[in-house]
């Protein structure tokens, strides 16, 4: 299967949008799927013929797996939104560190990968990818522990299911340890989901950041990925607009040589 592209909903919705105008313009652009989309517009989402790609798996993401007085909690939530996922054929279960608090990365990591692996299980029974999120704690989430590749990978590998993967956010990464397409070709077989954004400000794929997205683009199409590129940023412009042109930019790479 080729390589699809998504939408995060929170970021190009505005507070006057008209749901079905949006899932309308995304459909028409060439979207196949659309991110981080409340479940009441499921059913419209799939009406325009767009797949819900993946939705947050639990609440919170200060809070999160890294914690084990959390993981009862978590637990629980994911095995409810496991089988909306799996009703629903949502593909992807976005899944959070939570900040560190003090917690070493050493200890974080294996509370992580503990409470991943109570629940990978239940994901491979359902067919749905829990995908950890890498998020900067830089600019954007102070104190997120899972703000390095490596650590996500650490995680990933303790949990050793083909069912929890990364989710690659091209943004977020580039902030925190640039080295995008080598990351990228040496971790791809660990990888679920990607986001991307513009580096600096988290706004359009343009020429007014510094990310070489045709690149990067390009890098993923080449490690044979088949899921979902999904854009996240927050456009300066007209959001259907910006819709459109970051379809093109990314399918234009994709089909480049």
């Amino acid at each position: 299967m080729p390589i699809a592209q998504s939408f995060a909903w929170w970021s190009f919705a505005q507070p006057d949008t008209d749901p079905a105008t949006l899932l309308r313009a995304a459909a028409d652009a060439g979207y196949a799927g659309v991110d981080l989309i409340d479940p009441s517009l499921w059913a419209l989402a799939k009406d325009m013929g767009l797949q819900i790609a993946a939705v947050n798996g639990h609440t919170s993401i200060t809070e999160g797996l890294n914690d084990p007085a959390q993981h009862q909690r978590i637990h629980q939530e994911l095995l409810s939104r496991l089988k909306l996922a799996e009703q629903h054929g949502i593909p992807n279960l976005i899944v959070f560190s939570g900040n560190r608090h003090g917690r070493d990365d050493t200890s974080g990591a294996a509370a992580t990968a503990d409470a991943l692996r109570a629940i990978a299980p239940h994901a491979e029974d359902a067919g749905v990818t829990l995908v950890l999120e890498l998020l900067n704690s830089r600019v954007d989430h102070p104190d997120y522990q899972a703000d390095h590749t490596s650590w996500g990978l650490a995680v990933v590998e303790q949990v050793a299911s083909p069912r929890v993967k990364l989710l690659y956010d091209v943004y977020h990464m580039q902030i925190m340890e640039g080295d995008l397409i080598r990351t990228i070709g040496s971790t791809h077989a660990r990888i679920g989901h990607y986001h991307t954004a513009g580096n600096p400000g988290r706004h359009d794929l343009d020429a007014q950041q510094e990310i070489q997205y045709d690149a990067v683009f390009r890098a993923i199409r080449d490690t044979g990925f088949d899921g979902f590129i999904a854009h996240e940023f927050i456009p300066r412009g007209d959001p259907l607009l910006a819709l459109r042109a970051a379809f093109e930019t990314c399918q234009a790479s994709l089909n480049t040589p």
